[in-house]
């Protein structure tokens, strides 16, 4: 493991959803300046992970959407890769689902936890990766997508619950922040995008490095008024967007995204006028 970096961006499947949708009440004026929309009005994300090199043990943040659904699901969503990208981004570096211990999910949004399961075949159901992993996801989170709200059932994949508690490898935790993970991990906990979502915080070399999942998607939601339409409590995300922010920038912070299409670290910065922004920075 000693030629792996300490922090490497791995790609999953891309997407591409409503532009509109990912900008909540944000004009498509101001928007599309930022990421241009396609014909569809859809824009393009990523669903990038975070592999850490921590130790003798691999952590991987996130598993992103991965190709797990039916072609009709894929197309309804942007998916155009039949192929479960993930492992293929494993495998350039020498590497298998196999060899990661830890899989750190901050929710369990299917765009999120998708690339837990094998890629579709028709007539065969969803296989659980990743057979060698402790899986964390917080309670709170956990109990959501168990019993989601109709607001949000479509946003679970229905048979991913059983499949991780058969596993006997699944870690609930609580959101107070506390890892077991050792001294260079922390969970923030965040509840306006939905609830009990924990990102995870590296202490990395490069500085403190959090995986801002759903609650910083990418480098425009920085920006502090800007939430997506899919968040459930956009003002209560918009207080914890700030606290972590300012937390970021007093410790000279970085945030790891995981949707934008084309910058993966940006350390948190502050302009002449108060704003936050991100500088890009390398893993």
């Amino acid at each position: 493991m000693s030629e792996l970096a300490e922090l490497t961006p791995l790609l999953g499947n891309r997407q591409r959803l409503d532009g509109g949708a990912m900008f909540g009440n944000a004009p498509r004026a101001v928007w599309e300046r930022w990421i241009p929309p396609d014909d569809l009005n859809r824009i393009p994300l990523a669903c990038r992970c975070m592999l850490v090199r921590d130790g003798d043990r691999l952590v991987l943040c996130e598993t992103g959407i991965g190709a797990y659904a039916d072609p009709s699901f894929r197309a309804r969503f942007g998916v155009d890769q039949e192929r479960h990208v993930l492992l293929d981004a494993l495998a350039a570096l020498g590497l298998s689902d196999r060899d990661v211990d830890v899989v750190v999910l901050s929710h369990l949004h299917f765009d999120h936890a998708g690339g837990l399961l094998s890629a579709w075949s028709e007539g065969q159901e969803a296989r659980l990766l990743f057979p060698n992993a402790t899986f964390l996801v917080s309670e709170t989170a956990w109990d959501r997508a168990v019993h989601p709200h109709p607001r949000d059932k479509a946003s679970f994949i229905e048979t991913l619950p059983k499949l991780l508690e058969a596993s006997g490898r699944l870690v609930r935790l609580s959101s107070d922040g506390r890892s077991p993970l050792g001294a260079k991990w922390r969970f923030h906990p965040s509840a306006g995008h939905t609830p009990g979502m924990l990102l995870a915080e590296f202490a990395s070399q490069a500085g403190p490095t959090v995986f801002a999942a759903d609650l910083i998607p990418g480098m425009p939601w920085v920006h502090i008024p800007i939430t997506m339409g899919y968040d459930r409590f956009p003002e209560l995300l918009i207080e914890e967007k700030s606290r972590l922010l300012q937390d970021l920038h007093r410790r000279s912070g970085r945030l790891f995204f995981t949707h934008d299409p084309d910058i993966a670290v940006a350390k948190v910065q502050l302009d002449a006028k108060g704003r936050y922004f991100g500088q890009p920075d390398a893993p």
